[in-house]
């Protein structure tokens, strides 16, 4: 998984951050004949300003990226007062510059901005902003808040902590309790911040040790060979938490090859082969832990309410926020089917 440098701010809504995600926040509760408590609408569903929302994001070389996309567009077409101009997407951050400054000139209302770099893309949403385009900076953050209106994204050390959590309370009768971590790439500050969480979290549990890690790079190769190598020096653990369900993939694989069903295994970001496998449970993983790429729809949702003048429903503030941390909510066999529509492929 490309890199998602994620600022905690302001912690939004609850749990639950499914297909719904943030509409209900960018939608009024209030009936239709009435203005919102302090007077300004609040966006919802009915057609309002016409917005012309520009998005470039980096390439979908991921299938949480390509999620990413599919979220934005089809958020999109649910508003009929939203025109999305959407960029091809790339890695090369001056083609990805090039892709913004084109929807820059062509003087869109409202940026939506994923950037394959967030500290070598600061300077062109620094442009976009001096030139009166507000922009929603979505995940991978700016170097600066001068360059973006809102950032959106998820929260990489909560997934840490809630997966540790999660393992935490099912092993908490249990004596001398050993896990271990498949860990993405370690010069990426998200897993460095997955690592921390879950590393505070099991301080909860003077029970549990970790006894081994090991670091892969977000593929399903790479969770198949590094998850080779740990079971091959982990002859008994009880718990694994694997970073990336992608790479998730491969370490399924490598786990059936070699037999083994002694431990539970809890994933990460909420891929729809996870979901499955949960919700069937005949094998070891039994959770993950959700990075949701619904949080491109929010961005939408986001962006039209800017781009109308409006603010968040149910709360009183004329504006949308600063800054939204999505929750890393924890998905297992009692919720799979309330997140089974966000998986993505």
């Amino acid at each position: 998984m490309p890199e998602f440098t994620s600022r905690r701010g302001l912690l939004f809504g609850t749990a639950a951050v499914g297909a719904g995600a943030l509409l209900a926040g960018c939608t009024s509760n209030e009936s239709k004949d009435e203005p919102a408590a302090n007077d300004q609408p609040a966006a919802d569903d009915r057609p309002g300003k016409q917005v012309t929302i520009g998005f470039a994001g980096p390439q979908a070389d991921h299938g949480w990226l390509n999620a990413i996309n599919d979220n934005a567009k089809s958020r999109a077409k649910k508003y009929s007062d939203v025109t999305l101009e959407i960029t091809e997407g790339s890695n090369d951050t001056a083609q990805q510059i090039g892709q913004i400054e084109t929807l820059i000139n062509k003087k869109v209302d409202v940026l939506v901005i994923l950037p394959a770099d967030g500290k070598a893309l600061t300077q062109v949403g620094l442009k976009a902003m001096r030139a009166g385009i507000p922009v929603i900076n979505l995940d991978r953050i700016f170097n600066t808040p001068q360059a973006y209106r809102c950032w959106i994204g998820g929260d990489n050390y909560g997934m840490g902590l809630n997966a540790g959590h999660y393992i935490g309370e099912k092993l908490k009768d249990k004596s001398d309790a050993k896990v271990i971590e498949l860990a993405g790439l370690d010069n990426l500050e998200l897993t460095k911040q997955r690592t921390q969480g879950f590393d505070d979290a099991l301080k909860n549990y003077p029970n549990i040790r970790k006894v081994a890690r090991q670091a892969a790079e977000f593929t399903v190769e790479s969770g198949q060979s590094k998850m080779a190598q740990l079971l091959q020096a982990q002859s008994k653990f009880d718990a694994l938490w694997n970073h990336d369900d992608d790479q998730g993939v491969g370490a399924l694989r490598a786990i059936e090859q070699a037999g083994r069903d002694d431990f539970l295994m809890v994933g990460g970001a909420g891929a729809l082969s996870a979901f499955q496998a949960i919700k069937k449970d005949d094998g070891v993983l039994k959770a993950t832990v959700l990075y949701p790429p619904t949080m491109a729809a929010s961005a939408i949702d986001l962006a039209r309410a800017l781009g109308q003048g409006k603010g968040v429903g149910g709360m009183a503030e004329f504006e949308i926020p600063a800054s939204i941390t999505l929750y890393s909510a924890v998905v297992d066999k009692e919720n799979v089917d309330q997140y089974m529509s966000t998986g993505f492929k």
